[in-house]
């Protein structure tokens, strides 16, 4: 699918999107603090940065771990990414601890500059809810006062022919919404 925005945007922003479709291949040590760099970079409330990243690299201990959070669907096509990362983010403000609403906004905007960031650097970097968020709490150790947001898989494009089967027709870019339907003057709109 050729993607069309309906108004000028920056063209990283269009054709950035999320394949499943990894080589197996590793990413360097370098080009995994490339991404947590972009990440440190995203906006956030009072600039508290609430923001938190817990990684496995294939092929280490802490693979296992990571992996086993995935659903039996999210497990079946992220053998063959290089990094799995689960994003968190602090509940609280760290000098009153009083509750942060924006918190999982600004995870939310931290976990956009990576994902740029790797479309920029030719990885595949895509997100996932398709976890168990109260497992990863337990097996990472997350204390109290952390939301467990989201799941990345990281790792180096690979030929959608490596997928399963029912994967490989939907490995191509979707489109979006038209900005009408979420974007209201003056007040919500049905």
């Amino acid at each position: 699918m050729q993607r069309k925005a309906q108004f000028p945007i920056e063209r990283l922003l269009l054709d950035r999107w999320s394949p499943r479709a990894m080589s197996g291949e590793s990413i360097t040590e370098q080009e995994l603090m490339t991404l947590f760099e972009a990440a440190r970079w995203a906006p956030s409330s009072y600039n508290v940065q609430p923001w938190r990243f817990v990684y496995a690299r294939r092929d280490t201990k802490y693979w296992t771990t990571l992996f086993n959070l995935l659903v039996p669907f999210n497990q079946s096509w992220t053998t063959t990414a290089a990094v799995l990362v689960v994003v968190l983010s602090k509940n609280t403000f760290p000098w009153n601890d009083k509750p942060a609403r924006t918190h999982s906004f600004d995870a939310g905007a931290s976990w956009q500059n990576l994902a740029l960031q790797g479309y920029a650097m030719g990885l595949v970097v895509h997100g996932m809810e398709g976890f168990d968020y109260e497992k990863a709490k337990r097996e990472l150790a997350v204390p109290d006062g952390y939301t467990v947001e989201a799941m990345i898989a990281i790792g180096r494009p690979g030929k959608k022919e490596q997928l399963p089967k029912e994967l490989q027709e939907r490995e191509e870019k979707s489109d979006r919404h038209p900005v009408n339907l979420f974007a209201f003057e003056g007040t919500f709109k049905h």
